[in-house]
């Protein structure tokens, strides 16, 4: 068994792409109860490369399919939604499950690159999350799932070949922002 641990970047210095110091702060929280991790892969935006970094990890490669959801992706998967109404876009076919199909093949290729019994971390960014989730094990019950994923929120998969469970993994209530 393998697992994939995917989270949210954390809070950056708005309109800038870089961490405020309360990003960095969560981050580093959530590092201490994350890992270690076989490789770790963020988008290249470096609010998501950052955020691996405050959590401890070093960030062994980048991948541009995980910074941005495409916009006719947007129409049909509003963000932020629950996971609720992103199973129900995914669902509905069309560019958001294409999509979807293409981020959890992404997933799937970081997961297979690594060890038996270990663990792989990627840092991408809000929407992008709740959509490979639902598309990675598609006959969960998704509206058990809650709501969008917050600043250094995501999921934790495992793999035995496919994706077949995942964990909703949630920050303190006192850093539960979605903002963009």
């Amino acid at each position: 068994m393998r697992f994939l641990e995917v989270r949210r970047h954390t809070m950056r210095r708005k309109p800038g792409q870089h961490l405020s110091q309360d990003g960095i702060d969560l981050a580093r929280l959530v590092g201490e109860t994350s890992g270690p991790f076989s490789l770790v892969v963020t988008s290249h935006i470096p609010r998501a490369i950052e955020t691996a970094i405050a959590m401890g990890f070093e960030v062994d490669e980048t991948n541009k399919f995980l910074a941005h959801i495409p916009m006719d992706v947007l129409t049909s998967a509003h963000w932020p939604s629950p996971f609720s109404a992103i199973s129900q876009a995914v669902s509905l076919g069309g560019p958001a499950a294409k999509f979807a199909a293409e981020l959890a093949d992404v997933w799937r290729s970081v997961v297979e690159r690594i060890p038996d019994s270990t663990q792989a971390l990627v840092v991408t960014h809000g929407g992008l999350v709740e959509v490979g989730a639902v598309a990675a094990v598609p006959n969960y019950p998704h509206a058990e799932w809650g709501d969008a994923i917050g600043y250094c929120e995501g999921v934790r998969l495992s793999f035995d070949g496919r994706f077949n469970s995942c964990e909703v993994l949630r920050v303190p209530d006192e850093y539960h922002l979605v903002e963009n």
